[in-house]
């Protein structure tokens, strides 16, 4: 009778496989806030909004007259570089993926484009609002001196209310541009059909609704710069008006937004 051994069952610790956790949208917003300051484009036109800003404000002292050194004038004088730049800067926030070859990298790391978009519309929107919050403080400044410089009473006249529509004004102003910029994907045509809607298109709408009477009326449901303007002046009030803005943003913003998003999903980065 011979004797077997049996061989010793060694067990094996089987590897730890850890989960690849999601990058936090905070990361993600941090990040395309730090593109938009790091690019050579980015860079200037930030740059270009602090300088203009007060130059723009400046021009009220030196141009303006003592009836016209108040508060809101100043704001308005400081928000209008701001409000051709802005959009802008949201162009280029969504289309340097394309134009600049970063798309490869950046869906690389995130892979679901709907986030990457998401905190590029967020990063905008605060370098909007930071933006926003300069021009108020350079226009409070402004009125300040040019009170004193004139002998003038100081004059504040801009209410909570309107305060806030010229936020919206603006914050509307950089949407359009965030639009364009996820419909064309391409910064020189979004940048160019910007200033043909911004400038171009409201002289035509206007001098249709001088030669056609049908028009007339439906001129401001249609007339994005036509709400605009009444943001910008706080004239917009009644309930009308804000259903006049409602239109105007469904028409250039959000159906545009909608099927660009759809069309960006599947589009290819090269």
């Amino acid at each position: 009778m011979t004797a077997t051994t049996v061989p010793a069952i060694t067990t094996e610790a089987e590897p730890v496989r850890r989960t690849a956790r999601p990058i936090p949208t905070t990361r993600l917003v941090t990040v395309e806030l730090r593109k938009m300051f790091t690019t050579r484009s980015g860079f200037w036109m930030l740059v270009s909004v602090g300088i203009l800003t007060p130059i723009s404000a400046g021009s009220l002292l030196v141009f303006g007259l003592d009836s016209e050194v108040t508060y809101q004038n100043f704001v308005r004088a400081s928000g209008f570089p701001m409000s051709v730049i802005l959009p802008i800067i949201a162009i280029l926030a969504v289309t340097s993926e394309w134009s600049q070859r970063g798309g490869l990298t950046t869906f690389t790391l995130v892979p679901s484009r709907g986030r990457v978009i998401g905190a590029k519309a967020i990063s905008t929107l605060l370098v909007g609002l930071g933006a926003v919050a300069l021009a108020f403080a350079v226009g409070a400044l402004g009125n300040v001196v040019g009170s004193a410089l004139a002998g003038v009473d100081t004059v504040w006249d801009i209410s909570l209310f309107m305060a806030l529509q010229v936020v919206l004004y603006n914050l509307v102003g950089v949407a359009f541009g965030f639009t364009l910029g996820v419909v064309l994907r391409n910064s020189a045509a979004a940048i160019v059909g910007y200033f043909i809607v911004s400038l171009v298109l409201p002289g035509i709408l206007g001098l249709l609704a001088q030669v056609r009477s049908w028009f007339e009326d439906l001129q401001p449901w249609i007339d994005g710069n036509y709400t605009q303007v009444a943001l910008l002046e706080g004239a917009t009030n009644t309930g009308r008006e804000w259903a006049l803005l409602g239109s105007t943003t469904t028409i250039w913003i959000v159906v545009p937004l909608v099927v660009g998003l759809l069309s960006l999903r599947r589009s290819e980065v090269k």
